[in-house]
């Protein structure tokens, strides 16, 4: 904690987190997984954060994480349940048996006998017993095997010696590419059948397979369903960004993530202001431009520093390292209300990218004083 002053007496560009608004997106999702009759299993590579994350849950509860950094850090803070979501290059092992040695519960991925097989005669070098989920391709493509893939049974078997199988997950990316609820809820049934017809061919075999798991923000929010399902992840849900508003998972308005930024150049003859948030800043995702020209919101939509309220039509037209380009959508601005270091917000198109360039949380809630500081971790 720290004592409070103004946004506009700290250096920029800078991460800016409304604490409200990331309280209110956290209560709901916490409620959608007990209307769902699910455990929540949230991902914390977005917040890589303990103060964020212990608003989420307890020490004991459930995570995921995408790095063995992120399992490193949340396991010294003392969380005990950790599912490392990413197949795990052989090397790593060792990080992850400390870790286990330290008291942590450590679950990681394996989507192949060959993987399989590492992580047992890695456990049995090291001396301990990993536990791992075997990842169902639901239909994204990027990693998996399927629900009825022949080899299924071999991955399981190769899980003996210094392993042994904890269940099944899928993440449902493909999600990403639905623009209304109801293609979203199709990949939730997608995700839910893949998963528990895995999970029923491995209990027929004689394998407990007590972890069944799935999950993304948008297959969550509009689930209509997850029998047979035990556990559920999602991440960005915790901030938002106006991807996820564009698909409809969220408003505008429940964004609370945002880099505070400066006007370094005002240029009424071109039509455009300069901030000092760059690419390095804000990234270079530009993942809107797939929502359309309606949904289309460049390198992040720009918001008043004091309020958080969306300047309408400004947006971050374009970015190179160190700057960043102002421009509204009507092709008319009212330069005057921008004179050189007013201090603005932009909100982010993925919060996860967005977030990685910065080292902590400027917190306020609803308005321009600075609450706390909370650390956040990068790296791998």
């Amino acid at each position: 904690m720290m004592a409070a002053h103004a946004l506009d007496l700290i250096d920029t560009p800078a991460l800016v987190l409304d604490r409200g608004r990331m309280d209110a997106n956290i209560a709901r999702m916490r409620a959608r997984a007990a209307e769902l009759g699910v455990t929540l299993r949230p991902h914390l590579k977005t917040c890589k954060s303990v103060d964020v994350a212990l608003r989420m849950v307890g020490r004991a509860d459930p995570v995921t994480v995408s790095t063995l950094r992120e399992a490193e850090y949340f396991a010294q803070a003392g969380f005990t349940d950790i599912f490392y979501a990413v197949a795990i290059a052989p090397q790593k092992l060792e990080r992850v048996s400390r870790l286990q040695q330290d008291g942590a519960r450590v679950l990681l991925a394996v989507d192949s006998f060959e993987a399989a097989r590492a992580v047992s005669l890695g456990g049995e070098r090291l001396g301990v017993r990993f536990q791992a989920l075997v990842e169902i391709d639901s239909g994204d493509g990027r990693s998996g095997i399927a629900a009825d893939a022949p080899d299924l049974p071999d991955i399981a078997g190769a899980l003996g010696g210094g392993a042994e199988l904890a269940g099944v997950f899928t993440h449902g990316g493909h999600s990403y590419a639905g623009r209304r609820p109801a293609d979203h809820a199709a990949v939730a049934e997608q995700e839910r059948a893949a998963v528990t017809a895995a999970a029923a061919r491995l209990r027929a075999m004689g394998h407990a397979c007590p972890i069944v798991s799935l999950g993304s923000t948008p297959s969550v929010v509009h689930a209509r369903k997850l029998d047979g399902v035990t556990e559920v992840r999602a991440g960005v849900y915790v901030f938002f960004d106006l991807f996820q508003a564009g698909i409809g998972s969220c408003h505008r308005d429940d964004i609370a993530l945002g880099v505070l930024t400066t006007v370094i150049g005002n240029h009424p003859g071109r039509g455009q202001l300069v901030v000092d948030a760059g690419a390095l800043a804000l990234s270079k995702d530009t993942s809107t431009r797939a929502l359309g020209a309606s949904g289309d919101c460049g390198y992040g939509l720009v918001a008043d520093a004091q309020t958080g309220c969306i300047l309408d039509g400004l947006y971050v037209h374009g970015v190179s390292q160190e700057h960043g380009i102002v421009r509204s959508r009507s092709g008319a601005m009212e330069h005057a209300g921008f004179p050189i270091g007013r201090r603005l917000l932009i909100l982010p198109n993925h919060a996860c990218l967005t977030a990685a360039a910065y080292d902590c949380y400027h917190v306020v809630d609803g308005g321009p004083a600075i609450e706390a500081v909370w650390p956040r971790i990068n790296g791998w």
